[in-house]
């Protein structure tokens, strides 16, 4: 009889696809995952493997070249956000088609914030690619879901590893996979930390954004100030620390059962080009974290 696991993805941007090598690798040991709930990228790839759909969605990521994601990346002059992501999700739609959360083979929870009430939201029915795309609103990045008085960013903001929220059944393990952990990683993120490939892709746009930026709350006239750190790692690194800290309070008051741990400096949130480095890196930290497990029943 296999194992039954309750999985938690947590979020993370690009670093989030560390959770494909962690399925993957369940899936070799025989482990059964019974229900999911994901946060950003856990919700993205969550979603997609409860839809029965990853092999797709992992093809499809591979192929990608560096190129491919930047024209995948939908620009908008938007004070609430500079990406719209309905472009990629619209890709991904043409081999996954949209699925009822309700109807999905695995039980599956998509956690996103409601900015208006200041209060996280669970959701557990409806469609999944408008799930998907509520929780990964990150802000000032991708720009916000309206839904009828209610605006979606994010479910990071307050839930970024979401072990309370997923549905558990007898005799199971809870799982969860945090991408933001603050333990040592012994790659460097990118190969010049002040200015990643993709910022050096969107600078033009940026340069326009920021333009847009100026006009709408006008400086006074003081001396800029250079501090040599660009727009994306800037909001790469503040996301990234306050997600970690989120995540550690988070697992203090809702521990799982294993806990597997990718670093947050081992990618930038906008790395997803380094699609099969990622994917490895998942792998073998759930390789480290199921051997301590086995280990410990000993």
């Amino acid at each position: 009889m296999k194992q039954k696991v309750a999985l938690v993805l947590g979020s993370g941007g690009a670093r989030g696809t560390a959770h494909i090598g962690v399925i993957r690798e369940l899936e070799k040991r025989g482990y059964e995952i019974t229900s999911i709930s994901g946060t950003s990228m856990g919700a993205l790839v969550g979603g997609v493997y409860a839809a029965g759909k990853l092999d797709e969605y992992e093809s499809w990521l591979r192929s990608l070249g560096k190129m491919d994601i930047f024209n995948l990346v939908d620009f908008t002059l938007s004070t609430s956000g500079i990406i719209k992501a309905d472009r990629v999700l619209k890709e991904i739609q043409k081999f996954i088609p949209d699925h009822i959360i309700e109807e999905l083979p695995i039980s599956y929870a998509a956690v996103v914030t409601d900015f208006k009430q200041k209060k996280e939201v669970v959701l557990t029915e409806g469609s999944l690619f408008e799930a998907i795309r509520a929780s990964i609103s990150i802000p000032l990045v991708i720009t916000p879901v309206l839904k009828s008085d209610t605006i979606f960013v994010d479910g990071g903001v307050l839930n970024p590893i979401p072990t309370n929220r997923v549905e558990r059944q007898k005799d199971d393990i809870l799982i969860a996979v945090d991408v933001n952990s603050r333990i040592a990683n012994q790659k460097p993120i990118v190969e010049n930390p002040d200015l990643g490939h993709f910022e050096k892709l969107t600078y033009g746009k940026l340069k326009d954004f920021q333009k847009k930026l100026s006009s709408l709350f006008p400086a006074h006239t003081h001396k800029k100030e250079n501090t040599g750190v660009g727009y994306f790692n800037l909001i790469s690194e503040t996301s990234s620390l306050m997600l970690s800290q989120i995540s550690k309070l988070t697992l203090e008051i809702s521990p799982p059962d294993i806990l597997v741990e990718i670093s947050r400096k081992a990618f930038g949130t906008f790395d997803f080009y380094r699609t099969e480095e990622i994917i490895k890196t998942g792998r073998n930290a759930a390789i480290v974290a199921l051997d301590n497990y086995k280990k410990s029943l000993l």
